[in-house]
Parts: C-alpha cells; structure tokens; sequence
C-alpha cells in the first residue's frame, strides 16, 4: 500500500514528545502493568513497522492487527465473527450499562437502527447553539482565569466538555450537577475502570473484590441519572408542537424502523450514560492535545485563529484531525474471535484475541511519511488520500461511532472559538506526553499563558 505523503506545509516541523518504546516484548507482568498505566508502553519499537503481531499472553494468543486489510477483516468485512473482549465489558458494563458501546447482537442491531435519527447532520445543526454558547461562556471564564496567570487548561476544557455534554443531552448547564458527574467520572476513571490482573484470568461469570466495587458504582451512579432526567424534566417547560431541543427528546422521539419500539427507560439511561462518558472525555482531550500542539506550532496556531470568524474552518478541521491522528482518544480497539479466521497470512482461532490500536496505525512507518509529525496539511481539501483502514479516530464498519459527525463539529467549533479570542502558549518547559488507559490522557495537567488577540 502506499504511503500517504503529507503535503507541504508553511510551519516549521513539529515532532511532539512521546514515551520511548521499550525494545522488545515486555513479559507478562510488566504487560498487564502497562496496560493498567499507559498502554501505548506496551509495545516494543517493531510493532510500528510489522503488519502483524502474534504472543502468547497467559495461555492466550494475542494478536496485534496494523494490516489495513486485516482491519478491516475485523471490523467490517467479518465483523461479526469478532466480539467485544469479557475484560472490555467487565470494565465499561458498570458504567455504560447495556448501552451501544458494549451491547451485541439483536440489541446492538435495535440501538444503532432506533438512534441513527438522533445524528444525522440535521440534528448536529440543532445542537450547534449549545456548543457555541458553552464555548463562549467557557471564554470569559478563561479571561478571568489567565488574567491571574497561569491557567490549567486541561481542567478548563473537561469542564467545558461536560457543559456541552449537558447542554446537549438535557438542554441545561451543569451547575447543579456537573460537580457530582465529574466526580462519578474520576472515580471510575482513577480506579474502577483501570484494567486488573483479575480481570484477565478471572472468568467474566465470577465477581471479584473489584467487581463488586464496581457494582457499588452502579448503583450509585444509576440513581444518579435517574436523579439528573427527573430534574431536567421537572425543569422544562413543554413547549408546544412537540419540537425536539435536545438528544434526550431525540432519543425519547426515536424508533427502530423496523420494530416500531422505542427505548425503554433502562435502555435510554444506559444510552445517556455512552453519550455522557464516550463524548465528554473524548473532547477533552482532543482539544488538549490541539491547544498543546498549537502553541508548539505558532504559524499553525495563527491559521486556525484566522478562521474564527468564518463560517467555515476547514484548517481548523484538519488540524482536529491530526491532532486525532497523533493522539487518537481511544488508543486502542479490542476484539476476541468468535471463530477461525485468516488475518494477513497468520490463522485465527476461536477465543483469540486480536488488538487494533488507532495509536499504531496511525504512527506506523509502512503507513505514513513522517508519521511523528503534526502536519494538519493531511487532512485539508486536495490533499493526498488518507490510507484506507490507516485512520481510526472514530473506528470503522457496522460499529464506527455513530456520533463522529457531532464530535468532530463539537471540537471545531470549541478550538476555533477558544484559539480566535487567545493566543495559547505554554506557561513551562516540560514535555506533555500521553498516558493511555481507557483514552489518551496528557500525563500531567500542562499550563498554559493566554493572551487575549
């Protein structure tokens, strides 16, 4: 395949700083290690080079898929022969419930028909307000901010990104339960949702001390959300014609085209919760690893501030979706086969596991020229195609995210609005660099100096 060249672009070269990787396959231990800490440490330097890469891992195969036609075997041509991984729904079910994220089969199949109406790009338009006030109100925050110093922008955009996730799904701010969410969030996050050795040779059927840790996490945050829809419709007004204001009415309004059903309560609390999580922390660090990137990149970051006034940003866009290519929020995808299978020459067998990381194929040397350098210039119009099956910030197939169109407008709009009132410029000299567990996190909060333009 060939490579995709990156078109010539005015700015110096920007290579980002990111961990060095080890030099061979790490044992075991150190393995699941990584994994609980920072995965993309789990592996060596050849894996950015090889198609395909097989272990044994506590008695298991594994496989690790960089192959663009092997990926898309898995996700899209036999997609149904690869499922969820038990360590994946051990981890997420707690949180996300039987939500789209997680569920298979017929369930699957009547989430994604019945929600498919909330995302077409004529409802991303009647979202758009709520992200553009969410951002403009996370501006003069900012102002306030940087006008003390130094500002955390990592919090500020988590904040901004749950605002947005609010104003989206309930029509209304995060002011009297943003808090409590964030904090349901960082606990999960911190601890619960970290994978564990136990979560690996125990069978799913078997509840561990972290289990029912993570049980009790359920219930709480269950009630919590029951909590959360309560107030939001105690708090609305119903409006006449029936008119949609949020995803929540959207999801409420929805049905299976083929069935006629709707989501039952259950079924729509377990689809607030995906949406809430998969959106809220996804766009924060997206966009802190586009301000990061930007204020390394003074010529680029001047370009998306000469955007912000127009209607469209297409430099703006790309350089989302570079900052996606270079830290993609879900760094990796995990299936198990159901079945036997042929993936770039190698047999799969029933019960494998087979790994593909958005973080690998988007940094792989068959792949990419100059796959470590931030280059928005790949992603504008007239540029040279993006290899096919290369680029997964969204996945791809019958389960590529169905609210991609959403987030990546969502990060645009937020960028655009945050880098056309300030310039961004880090406040210190130490290196940002990734940290991923369940998405590509910075490894420490970096801070930042704004000036107003």
């Amino acid at each position: 395949m060939d490579m995709q060249a990156p078109p010539s672009h005015a700015a110096p070269r920007l290579v980002p700083p990111v961990p060095v990787p080890p030099e061979r396959e790490l044992p075991t231990l150190r393995f699941i290690a990584a994994m609980r800490t920072n995965g993309i440490g789990c592996w060596p330097a050849a894996a950015y080079e090889t198609p395909l890469r097989r272990r044994r891992l506590l008695g298991r195969t594994r496989f690790t898929v960089s192959d663009p036609d092997a990926v898309r075997r898995v996700l899209v041509d036999n997609a149904s022969n690869y499922a969820r991984t038990p360590i994946t729904i051990r981890v997420l079910r707690p949180m996300l419930g039987d939500g789209l994220l997680i569920s298979e089969g017929a369930a699957w199949r009547h989430q994604r028909r019945t929600l498919a109406p909330a995302f077409t790009p004529r409802a991303v338009e009647m979202l758009v307000p709520h992200i553009l006030s969410a951002s403009d109100e996370a501006v003069v925050a900012l102002e306030r901010e940087a006008a003390a110093g130094p500002v955390d922008l990592f919090t500020a955009l988590q904040r901004l990104a749950l605002e947005i996730a609010g104003r989206t799904m309930f029509s209304v701010g995060t002011a009297r339960h943003g808090a409590r969410l964030r904090g349901f969030l960082e606990t999960y996050a911190g601890r619960l949702g970290r994978p564990h050795l136990s979560d690996v040779v125990v069978p799913l059927r078997f509840a561990t001390p972290l289990d029912r840790a993570r049980a009790r996490f359920r219930r709480d945050w269950v009630a919590f959300l029951d909590t959360v829809i309560a107030d939001r419709d105690q708090g609305q007004e119903e409006r006449s014609g029936g008119e949609a204001r949020d995803l929540l009415d959207l999801l409420r309004a929805a049905r299976d085209p083929e069935t006629g059903r709707g989501f039952s309560h259950e079924e729509l609390r377990d689809q607030v919760a995906t949406m809430i999580l998969a959106g809220h922390e996804t766009t924060a660090v997206t966009l802190l690893w586009a301000c990061t990137l930007l204020a390394l990149s003074p010529e680029t970051q001047e370009a998306v501030a000469a955007e912000a006034e127009r209607a469209d940003k297409p430099f703006t866009r790309a350089a989302i979706e570079e900052t996606m290519r270079l830290y993609p929020p879900a760094f990796v995808l995990a299936r198990r086969a159901l079945g036997p299978d042929s993936l770039a020459g190698e047999a799969v067998a029933a019960g494998d596991s087979v790994t593909i990381s958005p973080w690998l194929l988007h940094r792989h040397r068959r792949l990419w020229q100059d796959p470590d350098a931030f280059d928005p210039g790949r992603f504008l119009p007239g540029a040279p195609p993006v290899p096919r099956f290369a680029y997964l910030p969204f996945g791809a197939g019958p389960r590529v995210c169905i609210g991609a169109a959403f987030a990546l407008t969502e990060a645009t709009l937020a960028l655009s609005r945050i880098v056309g009132h300030f310039r961004l410029a880090r406040a210190d000299a130490r290196p940002v660099l990734p940290a991923a567990v369940v998405t590509t996190q910075p490894d420490h909060a970096p801070a930042f100096r704004l000036t107003r333009r």
